[in-house]
């Protein structure tokens, strides 16, 4: 593997011998250690192999000296050792280039042609110096603080698409960003070659203080059955199995001084969980309207040069609201290098909107799940769901859905004492 790029930066040859006398120039290769590869007779006279550019140019002026001198050579391959060469070739004898490969070549014939020559050296050139300057980002350790938050304090302090990396003051970023984003408690910018690498720590906030100096009550959330009050400062209200309806007191933070006749304000603390009842309606229609694929798609092409969008072709306004687009982004990163250049494609796929009927059990089933999505979002944050009971009903083209839920959960809120 190694030795083919090396082939191929060095440039090679192939080599063609006709004749019953390949041996001589293989002697003359063996006596001067020009080396050669790939070597095959394609019949009883035509013998061939590839060797190096430079080799090649070495053994064509032996080659040529020997013709106009029409002289023998004598090459010493050691002290004890001599070969004698007879050089005196005819024309069918003279090996003849083919094929030459490698990189030499394919800079010689881009040369002729000027235009793309030069355009390749303002091309090598562009990517050179744009590799100094900062064309993607990559931001790790937010989980949530938002990326886009992250980049408007970055571009706010003159970090942005396009800015020269080498010239970043990653102490002062990092303290004006922090002023910005007081979410985050640390961060640095590393530019490796065009990304700069965006390293964030978020700030983990204290836990709030419990305010035991201003008087409060606990109060119900909502109207349940108690099953169990535990008043950690305070005076309980009421007990288990008691009903309670919302805003009823169920922790006091008065407390009477049956000593003294006098009264005691505390900041009433404590949980209360009881059971609690939901009941949520849902109408679902049977008759609605379905997507169709027309057949018709639009495709329209546009590049995105840094912040700069340019369109290449197709409509960017398409006519007509029924379709759907599909959008994908492909960057342009030659050798691994992150270049600001990127290339939109979006696909417009036309549909029809054709009328159709829900089963009713399909009705039912796309009713229970959104109900039982929005009970869980209501009682997730404070207990769990202990049973769940959907019932349905038709009246005309709409299915009625009744959802019953029964819950365990925290129903104690704080409230001033008024």
């Amino acid at each position: 593997m190694l030795n083919a790029i090396w082939n191929q930066i060095r440039g090679s040859v192939r080599i063609r011998m006709e004749g019953g006398r390949p041996e001589k120039i293989l002697n003359l290769c063996a006596a001067e250690n020009l080396s050669f590869w790939d070597a095959q007779w394609l019949d009883d006279e035509i013998f061939t192999c590839r060797m190096s550019r430079r080799d090649w140019k070495y053994l064509k002026r032996l080659l040529e000296a020997g013709q106009d001198r029409n002289l023998n050579l004598n090459l010493n391959l050691n002290p004890d050792l001599k070969l004698n060469l007879d050089l005196n070739l005819n024309s069918k004898d003279y090996p003849r280039m083919e094929n030459p490969d490698g990189l030499p070549y394919w800079i010689a014939r881009i040369r002729r042609r000027h235009a793309l020559f030069i355009s390749l050296v303002i091309g090598l050139t562009a990517l050179f110096l744009g590799s100094f300057f900062i064309w993607d980002f990559q931001i790790i350790g937010n989980e949530t603080v938002p990326a886009e938050k992250i980049l408007r304090a970055l571009e706010k302090q003159g970090v942005s698409i396009g800015t020269f990396g080498l010239a970043l003051d990653g102490e002062d970023i990092r303290n004006h960003v922090l002023l910005d984003v007081p979410e985050l408690q640390w961060i640095a910018v590393n530019v490796s070659g065009c990304r700069a690498n965006v390293r964030v720590v978020e700030r983990v906030n204290p836990p709030e203080i419990w305010d035991r100096k201003t008087p409060s009550n606990i109060i119900a959330r909502r109207d349940g059955l108690i099953l169990e009050v535990h008043a950690l400062d305070g005076v309980p209200e009421v007990q288990p199995g008691m009903s309670v309806t919302s805003g009823q007191l169920l922790i006091s933070g008065a407390e009477n001084l049956e000593t003294t006749g006098k009264t005691r304000m505390m900041a009433g603390d404590g949980s209360v969980k009881a059971r609690t009842w939901y009941v949520f309606n849902a109408s679902i229609p049977l008759n609605v309207t379905k997507k169709q694929p027309s057949g018709r798609e639009e495709h329209t092409y546009s590049l995105i040069l840094g912040k700069y969008k340019i369109k290449i072709w197709g409509n960017s306004s398409i006519s007509g609201r029924e379709c759907d687009k599909i959008i994908k982004y492909t960057r342009w990163t030659p050798f691994d290098i992150s270049l600001p250049v990127i290339f939109v494609r979006e696909n417009h796929i036309f549909y029809d909107k054709i009328p159709d009927v829900l089963s009713v059990q399909e009705a039912q089933k796309r009713g229970e799940w959104i109900l039982k999505e929005y009970l869980r979002a209501q009682v997730a944050p404070y207990g769990e769901i202990r049973s769940a009971l959907c019932t349905s009903k038709r009246r005309g083209d709409i299915l009625d859905i009744t959802l019953s839920a029964e819950c365990i959960e925290e129903i104690g809120v704080s409230a001033p004492v008024l």
